[in-house]
């Protein structure tokens, strides 16, 4: 008679089963927990990156905005000298001062407009990328500088309008573009802005004068010019002093938070 060996495993107690268990679980978990540290680790990275970019082209603005203002303060000296001027001085004999201020107050319009750059902004707003700053603070703030973007875009709407009527068919009727043209020789490749304050610091005249002079009402000139000024002094300490604030409170608070400078 054969005589068969069988072997007995005995059966694995539930405790077993249950620290297997934990050891998968634990090892998930760990995995998860893992993945969102890299996540997070991953999302404050380029939200210092974005603060970064959105402080630099802040900061580029809050220079832009305060070299305007100063420009904007010479033209309105310019425009009180003009229409005082025209008020009661010869229009046939013109002193060397009056082209400089007649060319900076009627002829340049977009060299005295401050156009805010929102690239970075617009751009963290259409990816959606603005859900990386939590800071309730810089939301709200985020959205004072949109407004005041805005505000300033429509003003330097208004101003172009202004300038494209009445001005514009003013300067074609009476403004002796000879003078630019002369103006520029000095220098082809210089903005019109620094040619016009070259020509003031130097010895050089050009003779202009005052075109279709026999229809050149005084009264219209000049009260088209103040207007004209309070058109400007009102964007200057309106919307772009608005602009001014929400910039310079925003950019606090990005220094303040991402140790920025």
């Amino acid at each position: 008679m054969e005589v068969h060996a069988h072997t007995h495993t005995p059966g694995k107690k539930l405790t077993h089963y249950l620290w297997e268990f934990l050891m998968l679980f634990l090892a998930v978990f760990c995995g998860f927990l893992a993945e969102y540290q890299l996540e997070h680790t991953i999302e404050k990275q380029r939200e210092k990156q974005y603060a970064r970019e959105l402080y630099d082209e802040l900061f580029a603005d809050s220079l832009a905005v305060a070299d305007k203002i100063k420009l904007r303060l010479e033209k309105e000296k310019d425009m009180d000298y003009l229409s005082g001027y025209l008020k009661d001085s010869s229009l046939t004999s013109l002193p060397r001062k009056f082209y400089p201020a007649y060319t900076t107050v009627l002829y340049l319009a977009n060299t005295y407009s401050f156009e805010p750059k929102d690239g970075i902004l617009s751009q963290l707003k259409s990816s959606g990328s603005l859900r990386y700053f939590k800071n309730a603070i810089l939301q709200k703030l985020f959205g004072d500088i949109s407004v005041s973007i805005n505000n300033v875009r429509y003003r330097n709407e208004q101003e172009y309008q202004f300038f494209a009527s009445p001005i514009k068919p003013f300067m074609l009727k009476y403004y002796d573009f000879n003078w630019m043209n002369e103006l520029r020789k000095q220098d082809e490749n210089e903005t019109a802005i620094n040619l016009v304050n070259r020509y003031r610091k130097s010895d050089i005249i050009i003779p202009a004068s005052i075109l279709n002079l026999a229809s050149f009402d005084r009264g219209d000139a000049t009260n088209m010019i103040a207007f004209y000024k309070q058109m400007m002094v009102s964007t200057r300490t309106l919307q772009m002093n608005d602009y001014i604030k929400a910039n310079s409170k925003l950019l606090q608070e990005l220094r303040r938070n991402y140790n920025l400078k």
